[in-house]
């Protein structure tokens, strides 16, 4: 991992990604991060831009967004890490995703708040957007961020072929925090597998994989999304692993909405991989 991004609006919850970002960056031979600030303008302030006249208010709030962002970057969670930023007036979804498609950006790391109803920069709607639409993985904290660890790790998947390639990328993580890793399958009424049938496709699924450090789980629940929830917190997971293809109309397991209603719903943190 070379360059981990992480998206801020000064909160405390963007804080807290700061902090578990800081820490990946530490284990992955410190990587590079870069701090990004968005100015999400009205409709008035964006055309001023256009024009090459910004407002005197729109240059006030991209002053005062620079200096803080200068600030955030000499903190002292840095020491030992290289640190860019980054302030760009832009649609706060769209700003993120642009960027970091723009900067070959290895991972995405944000705060949020989920579905707590808190008027916040990076909550609901724009999260999703972002787990959407991204090609890099998305990592979506919950929680202070203070001495991230990974103890218990949860992949949930269908176990197709095309998880495989995922499935490596949370290898690698794995094996960088030393996690107990547990696959899950989730059975649902409406896509049932007798036990016999959901075993098969793990073990066809894992036939090449050397990693032998992990717990198979099947668990039996009325959707995917309560399945994988209700598995993390019996496991007492620290991170939730799933991969998706986002809103690309495929009828997919793990469909766009799967992957959203996680981050917004799930009390823990949530990284979601972009299936090719």
């Amino acid at each position: 991992m070379k360059k981990i991004l992480v998206p801020t609006d000064f909160s405390t919850q963007a804080y807290n990604a700061i902090k578990v970002a800081a820490c990946i960056a530490q284990k992955s031979d410190n990587a590079e991060i870069l701090l990004l600030h968005i100015l999400d303008l009205p409709q008035q302030g964006s055309d001023s831009v256009q024009k090459g006249t910004p407002a005197p208010e729109v240059m006030f709030f991209k002053n005062a967004a620079e200096e803080k962002l200068k600030e955030l970057a000499l903190s002292k969670i840095f020491e030992g890490i290289k640190v860019s930023t980054s302030l760009i007036l832009d649609r706060t979804a769209y700003g993120v995703t642009k960027t970091a498609e723009t900067n070959n950006v290895d991972l995405i790391v944000m705060g949020s708040h989920g579905a707590s109803g808190a008027r916040e920069y990076f909550v609901g709607s724009n999260t999703q957007k972002v787990v959407r639409t991204s090609e890099a993985p998305v990592l979506v904290i919950k929680g202070d961020g203070d001495d991230f660890k990974v103890n218990d790790l949860v992949f949930a998947s269908d176990f197709t072929d095309g998880m495989k390639e995922p499935f490596k990328r949370i290898l690698r993580l794995h094996n960088m925090f030393k996690t107990n890793l547990h696959l899950l399958m989730v059975n649902t009424p409406n896509s049932f597998k007798p036990t016999h049938v959901a075993e098969e496709i793990l073990d066809n699924f894992l036939e090449d994989i050397t990693e032998t450090e992990y717990d198979l789980s099947i668990y039996n629940d009325l959707t995917v999304e309560k399945g994988i929830l209700n598995f993390a917190k019996k496991v007492n997971s620290d991170l939730i692993t799933i991969a998706t293809h986002g809103r690309t109309g495929l009828a997919h397991f793990f469909n766009g909405s799967i992957s959203e209603d996680l981050v917004n719903h799930s009390p823990i943190s949530v990284l979601t991989i972009k299936i090719d």
